[in-house]
């Protein structure tokens, strides 16, 4: 699906519908009461998952919420789908959490965080998050929306000026992918350059005109398609209203009173400590490199920032349910459009996909899914390693359609579908 995100020029899982799942190792644990998330790595390098000698059989889906409760027996199976998906997709590290209250959680961490020194992946690890930034970003608006320093139907061109279509373009067709603006990151200049010096400075302004060289790809508001180039718009925007930098911005307004201490948007490449290392075959020759150092100011307000498991658990939950907003606003940012998925739809920055909500999120290196179940208040989070494709599908939806086809049986994450041709 095309959402999930900010990949240089393949199909990429709609942010909405797809974004979003050698060594086996397993950290953390999983049982029928909650449990702590967080484990050290030596506990993530010494705990193999075995299957489950209990015969009996594993629980069906709470007739209610339609969420399976988290016996051992079904973290034994979520165990194998794991690493069977691992084994299929190469993927070096993949960190598991699912929390529903009443039903448990399940945290397992498998594989390594750096394969030069073998490091195990962690529940404690920080990753770049790709495009669940543009969530971030998208809130950050939304709250100028509550405070009426800006309308969701005021055109892009009142500020930012050389816009294509820009008296005509509204800020909810930007947050809601219907601008019909050229995707930056499709651009034959800019992938060429990126993949020369993907360590290079990129600034908004160099991306906008990437976009801009290219004719409108249709009316505003008439199709669905997702493009980077509006989330950039859209943190001018915030800067501009605001007189500060979007970094400053979303980490005051939205991570301050989210209550998220491991979360950051960066203004260089370093990532805080601990962090995993993230592979990538995004390259010209197609070999995969450690892209761990590689500069993310090239997706900005699209995709540049980094986390951890804990706080998109939090985060998933915050986004799906408003907390930060109005009611109205968050209803705003609800009404979904339809995208090119069965079963999926679009808002403000946000998707529905089968009643999950929330976004996923992937740069060179790295793929998050983080997103909420509002029928069984129950959170999903998947974090990986790398970006690397298997069979044109992102690994992030392949975990995320495994898991969710052992828990929730009736709301099953999409992967295994074929997928626009289009960068998200």
């Amino acid at each position: 699906m095309k959402p999930t995100h900010l990949r240089l020029r393949r199909a990429c899982a709609a942010a909405a519908a797809t974004g979003v799942l050698i060594a086996p190792a397993a950290a953390g644990s999983a049982s029928g009461a909650s449990v702590p998330g967080r484990s050290t790595p030596s506990a993530a390098a010494a705990a193999t998952p075995t299957p489950s000698s209990s015969p009996t059989p594993s629980p069906s889906p709470d007739a209610d919420t339609g969420f399976t409760p988290l016996t051992p027996a079904v973290a034994a199976q979520l165990d194998a789908a794991v690493l069977r998906v691992m084994r299929e997709a190469q993927v070096p590290g993949v960190t598991v959490g699912l929390w529903a209250p009443g039903k448990g959680s399940y945290v397992r961490s498998f594989g390594v965080a750096d394969k030069a020194t073998g490091a195990p992946m962690a529940p404690d690890l920080h990753v770049r998050i790709g495009s669940e930034t543009k969530t971030f970003t998208v809130t950050a608006l939304l709250q100028l929306v509550d405070q009426g320093k800006v309308g969701l139907d005021d055109h892009i061109g009142a500020y930012v000026t050389g816009v294509p279509n820009g008296d005509r373009i509204t800020l909810r067709e930007l947050a809601g992918m219907r601008s019909g603006l050229f995707n930056y990151s499709m651009d034959g200049d800019f992938i060429a350059q990126l993949e020369a010096d993907p360590e290079k400075y990129v600034s908004p302004r160099q991306l906008l005109d990437y976009s801009f060289k290219h004719p409108v790809q249709f009316e505003p508001g008439a199709e669905f398609d997702y493009s980077n180039t509006n989330l950039i718009l859209l943190g001018l925007v915030v800067e501009k209203i605001t007189g500060r930098p979007l970094h400053e911005v979303i980490t005051k307004d939205v991570l301050g009173p989210a209550g998220l201490r491991s979360t950051v948007f960066p203004t260089s490449p370093a990532l805080p400590v601990p962090y995993a290392h993230g592979y990538t075959d995004q390259t010209a020759s197609g070999k995969v490199v450690d892209a761990t150092r590689w500069n993310p100011s090239w997706a900005w307000a699209a995709g540049e920032m980094v986390s951890d498991l804990q706080d998109l658990r939090s985060w998933a939950r915050t986004l799906a349910t408003g907390t930060l907003l109005t009611p109205a606003t968050q209803a705003e940012r609800l009404k979904t459009t339809p995208m090119d998925i069965p079963g999926a739809g679009y808002g403000l920055g946000i998707f529905d996909v089968q009643g999950w909500v929330g976004h996923n999120g992937s740069i060179p290196g790295y793929e998050v899914l983080p997103v909420y179940l509002p029928s069984a208040q129950a959170t999903m989070v998947i974090l990986l390693n790398t970006d690397s494709q298997y069979k044109g599908q992102e690994p992030s939806t392949l975990f995320g359609e495994a898991v969710t086809s052992i828990v929730t049986p009736d709301h099953v994450y999409p992967g295994h579908k074929p997928v626009a041709p289009k960068t998200g």
